[in-house]
């Protein structure tokens, strides 16, 4: 039985992902919302790895400060020389009683469960190594076996013709002990027609040694899959978007069409819940029971509590919404904005560092920004409060049982009385007495002689 405790993970990033044709480093590319790195990095956290080694080639110096929050070491392989020699940067660095795992950074989809099968098949007798069964090997080392058991990996450029014909391959995932891994680096050479140095040599140096090769599969191929092209990237991130729209289905969630749908990070989402077609979920976002999402939503970092009903086409931000809140259709709900129990924000409004009091309705057509608003405030539709004299933010408090009449302007700083009245089309730049009507206009008049101009 493997000690997960004295774990340590290698993954190799070292590509370049020419056929990415981009600027950016290959397993930076994001995959449900995170780059293709951080989801093996995950997994290799999950496993309770004591210590991750990442290795990076040129084109990928700022590997790092994209991912600086890694807790790992990072490893630069100077010349791109094989499999063999990019781990060989970092395993010397590693214990020698600890397991080592190889992994890839853009083989984003294994699954914890896959690998800890696959370290508790290591023992000071044994190398542990993922295989998997394909309809098409084409390009992959094949699996060779001799009795029933593995004896070697021999890579597709080097293999005969009946070798050719082998469905099980290699998936480049290992797992052994690390004083024997450095053991088998210093033997391997680059014999070979690619003239590199192959870490699927280390199979056939531990069958000579007299190591038992114990093999293990993942459930789906697709664990396997790597990334080399967009076009494979977007394949699997449509299997990762179905995987993760059936497991909040299996919690209790009605999704209205499951293939258009994209989590993009966490959704922790309640039981009894409706979610239409086409929401877009970022980053971190808690959804509570009963809550009926319409299409077209895109909700990012954001809390919504029980009972509320977000209409269609509404985007939400860094936002928190108490129960029983509607939102929308059109809403934008920008970053700090708070709607407290039953209040509501209709169509075409704004918010923005802004706490809705509860009972208080945005029916329409407003913008508050930076703004504090009582309970039970009826705000009139193209409402603006005007927080921005072009240099400083200035907050707006609207009290409780305030009216805000249609098409006022609120020049912040201002305070609207409490249960106070404001006339509409007024611009208000002062503070306003509580209970009291306030507005500005000028009189109606007409003027006489008065033609609209024509075009010339």
């Amino acid at each position: 039985m493997a000690i997960i405790m004295k774990l340590s993970v290698i993954i190799l990033a070292a590509g370049q992902g020419t056929r990415m044709k981009s600027a950016l480093p290959k397993v930076m590319h994001k995959l449900a919302g995170i780059p293709m790195l951080e989801h093996v990095y995950n997994r290799s956290l999950e496993l309770g790895a004591e210590d991750i080694h990442i290795v990076y080639g040129h084109g990928g110096e700022h590997l790092h400060d994209y991912c600086s929050d890694f807790d790992v070491e990072w490893v630069l392989q100077d010349q791109q020389l094989g499999t063999a020699h990019a781990v060989q940067q970092a395993s010397p660095g590693i214990a020698d009683d600890h397991i080592v795992l190889i992994l890839y950074g853009d083989v984003p989809l294994i699954k914890s469960k896959t690998l800890k099968a696959l370290i508790d098949n290591v023992s000071s007798d044994s190398i542990s190594l993922l295989t998997v069964v394909l309809e098409d090997p084409c390009g992959y080392g094949r699996i060779i076996r001799h009795d029933g058991e593995a004896v070697a990996i021999v890579e597709h450029k080097d293999a005969t013709e009946e070798q050719k014909k082998i469905t099980e391959v290699n998936t480049g995932i290992l797992a052994l002990h690390a004083g024997y891994l450095n053991e088998c680096l210093n033997k391997i050479d680059n014999r070979n027609v690619q003239g590199e140095y192959y870490l699927t040599d280390v199979i056939q140096l531990g069958v000579k040694d007299g190591k038992k090769i114990i093999t293990s599969q993942p459930d789906n191929t697709y664990e396997v899959e790597g990334v080399n092209d967009r076009k494979q990237l977007s394949k699997l991130e449509r299997i990762k978007q179905q995987e993760q729209v059936e497991l909040i289905m299996a919690e209790g969630v009605s999704v209205a069409d499951p293939a258009r749908i994209d989590i993009r990070g966490e959704l922790d989402i309640g039981s009894d819940s409706f979610i239409d077609i086409n929401c877009v979920f970022a980053g971190n976002v808690t959804v509570g029971r009963n809550v009926t999402i319409g299409p077209g939503c895109v909700i990012s970092d954001s809390t919504i509590a029980d009972g509320c009903i977000i209409k269609p086409y509404s985007v939400i931000e860094k936002a928190t919404i108490d129960n029983n809140v509607e939102v929308g259709p059109f809403a934008r709900l920008r970053p700090g904005a708070h709607l407290k129990q039953n209040s509501r924000v209709g169509n075409f409004v704004e918010v923005k560092n802004t706490q809705l009091g509860e009972g208080s309705k945005a029916s329409h057509l407003s913008y508050l920004g930076d703004t504090e608003v009582g309970s039970m405030v009826n705000i009139g539709a193209g409402t603006i409060t005007c927080n921005y004299d072009g240099a400083n933010k200035h907050k707006t408090i609207i009290k409780d049982g305030a009216f805000i009449g249609s098409d006022t302007q609120l020049v912040a700083p201002v305070t609207v009385g409490k249960n106070a009245t404001i006339g509409a089309g007024s611009t208000i730049t002062r503070d306003t007495e509580d209970e009291k009507l306030t507005l500005s206009r000028t009189a109606q008049k007409t003027i006489k002689g008065w033609e609209r101009p024509k075009k010339i």
